[in-house]
C-alpha cells in the first residue's frame, strides 16, 4: 500500500520529537494520514523557562537582557503577610548598580525597581511577586563589532553554539545585568530569614588579583555592613582595601581587567537545613554560586586547604557551651556537616575571573569563521568583584530560605524530638 508523503513526514516527526497530530492541521485531510502505534515513550516536553529559574519552594525566575527594555524577576512561593516595600529591595540594588565609582563600569543606571504584583497594603499576599527594573542607559551601537566577532572567554560563542542565535547588545542574558533579578529576590529572602530566625548574610571582598586579605583580619562574629561599605572595593580592612583599589586602577588605565574572591558568611543559620544526598546544603550553595556570571571556583569552610591537613587537624571537635548547646570548637566544616547545617557560621568563598570584555586588542574569530583582531568597545567593569558582593549575598539567601521552607514543611509538621532537635520559632511580627 502506498503511503502519502505527508504521512511519512508525520510518522518520522512524531517518532523523533514527539509532535502530535495537531501540529500538522493543514498539511492534508485526515483520510490521507495513516496512524502508527507508538512503541516508544513520548519525549518529555522541554520547559521554555529552562535555566532561568532557581528554587523548589521559594522559586525565583529572572528575565531580560542587558540592553532590552527591562530586567527583573518573578518570585513564587513567598509566604503571605511579610512586610515588603520597594525600598526593602532598593538598598541591595543600589549596592549592585553600575557607575558607583571609578573602579566600576561608567554605565549610568538608577536601577530603580517597581513591584507590580504580589503585594497589597505593604504585605505580601502569597501570590507571585513581579519586580521590574527599566534599562535607561542603553548603547547598542557599542556592540557593532562584537555582533560579528566573538569576545575571547565570553559567552558569545557558546550561546551561538547552543541556540544558533543570540542577543548581541551587551551580551544579552549572559550579561551581569541579569543579576538584578537575583538581587531583588535575594533582598526579600534576606528579610524573611532575618524576621524568622535572625539570620544575617554578609559578603566582602577578600582578594583582588594578587592582593589577598590574610586570614584572621576579619572576625565573622562581629563583621558589620558598615565595615563592608566603608570603601569602594568593599573590603572591611582599610589597609588592604587601598591595595586592592590600586591593583584595579593599575589595569583599568591599560584597558585590562582582574579577578578576585568574594567571601560570604551567614550567621545564626538554623540547624538542619539541607537534605542528603543530592540536595546537600553545600551542593545547593555551590550550584547557586557558580551560576553567577564570571564565577570560576567555590569553596566552603577549609576548602581546598583542608586537603593539606590530617583528620586530627581538620576535625571540628564538639563541646557543650554555657547554655547547654552542642557546639564545635573550630569551624573548618564551614557550618555544614553531612550536607546539613550545624548551627555554626556558614563561611564560603567564590572566585571570579577577570572581566572578559577588555579594550586591549585580542585575537579572535568572526561568526563566519574569519580570524581577526578585536578591540572591544562599551562600558565594562575592570573588576567585577566589588559589585558581585550583593549578588553573592542574594544567592546565599535564596538557597537558605528555600531550604528553610523545605525543612519546615518536612521536619516541623509533627512534634519534634526535643532531646535532639531545636524548635523553629515563629516570629512575632508587628502590625503593619
Amino acid at each position: 500500500m502506498a503511503i502519502s508523503s505527508t504521512a511519512t513526514i508525520k510518522s518520522s516527526a512524531r517518532s523523533k520529537v514527539g509532535f502530535v497530530q495537531s501540529d500538522f492541521p493543514k498539511l492534508a485531510s485526515p483520510k490521507n494520514l495513516i496512524s502508527f502505534k507508538r512503541n516508544t515513550p513520548r519525549y518529555p516536553a522541554v520547559k521554555a523557562s529552562i535555566g532561568s529559574k532557581y528554587g523548589n519552594i521559594f522559586h525565583v525566575g529572572t528575565f531580560g537582557e542587558s540592553h532590552g527594555g527591562e530586567v527583573g524577576c518573578v518570585i513564587y512561593g513567598c509566604p503571605p503577610r511579610v512586610p515588603l516595600s520597594e525600598a526593602d529591595l532598593q538598598t541591595d540594588l543600589d549596592r549592585r548598580k553600575p557607575g558607583q565609582s571609578r573602579i566600576t563600569t561608567p554605565r549610568k543606571e538608577t536601577d530603580t525597581c517597581k513591584i507590580t504584583s504580589g503585594v497589597a497594603d505593604g504585605l505580601t499576599t502569597g501570590s507571585p511577586i513581579h519586580v521590574i527594573v527599566p534599562n535607561t542607559d542603553q548603547r547598542g551601537h557599542d556592540y557593532t563589532e562584537m555582533g560579528v566577532a566573538y569576545r575571547p572567554s565570553h559567552a558569545d560563542a557558546t550561546y551561538d553554539y547552543k541556540y544558533g542565535v543570540r542577543s548581541v547588545q551587551g551580551g544579552g542574558r549572559s550579561s551581569a545585568r541579569e543579576t538584578i533579578g537575583r538581587v531583588a529576590a535575594g533582598a526579600l529572602a534576606k528579610k524573611i530569614l532575618k524576621l524568622f530566625c535572625g539570620t544575617e548574610i554578609l559578603g566582602y571582598v577578600s582578594q583582588v588579583h594578587k592582593v589577598i586579605l590574610p586570614d584572621g583580619l576579619v572576625d565573622p562574629e562581629t563583621l558589620t555592613l558598615d565595615q563592608v561599605e566603608s570603601n569602594i572595593v568593599r573590603c572591611p580592612d582599610s589597609e588592604y582595601a587601598e591595595k586592592m583599589i590600586a591593583a584595579i586602577d593599575a589595569v583599568r588605565v591599560k584597558g585590562d581587567s582582574v579577578g578576585g574572591v568574594v567571601t560570604c558568611i551567614a550567621r545564626r543559620v538554623p540547624r538542619g537545613l539541607g537534605a542528603p544526598v543530592f540536595d546537600k546544603l553545600e551542593a545547593e550553595l555551590a550550584k547557586a554560586m557558580l551560576s553567577i556570571p564570571a564565577t570560576k571556583s567555590f569553596e566552603i569552610g577549609s576548602g581546598i586547604g583542608g586537603t593539606f591537613m590530617t583528620g586530627s587537624e581538620h576535625n571540628d571537635e564538639f563541646y557543650i557551651d554555657e547554655s547547654g548547646r552542642i557546639r564545635t570548637r573550630t569551624n573548618l566544616s564551614g557550618g555544614i556537616q553531612g550536607g546539613i547545617s550545624n548551627g555554626e557560621i556558614i563561611n564560603l568563598r567564590v572566585g571570579f575571573k577577570p572581566t572578559s570584555t577588555i579594550s586591549t586588542e585580542q585575537k579572535t574569530v568572526t561568526r563566519d569563521k574569519q580570524e581577526i583582531q578585536l578591540r572591544a568597545r562599551g562600558r565594562h567593569d575592570p573588576c567585577v568583584i566589588p559589585r558581585a558582593v550583593p549578588v553573592v549575598e542574594a544567592m546565599v539567601a535564596l538557597v537558605l530560605v528555600d531550604q528553610l521552607m523545605a525543612h519546615y514543611a518536612q521536619c516541623a509538621l509533627f512534634p519534634i524530638n526535643s532531646a535532639l532537635q531545636e524548635p523553629l520559632e515563629l516570629p512575632q511580627m508587628e502590625e503593619v
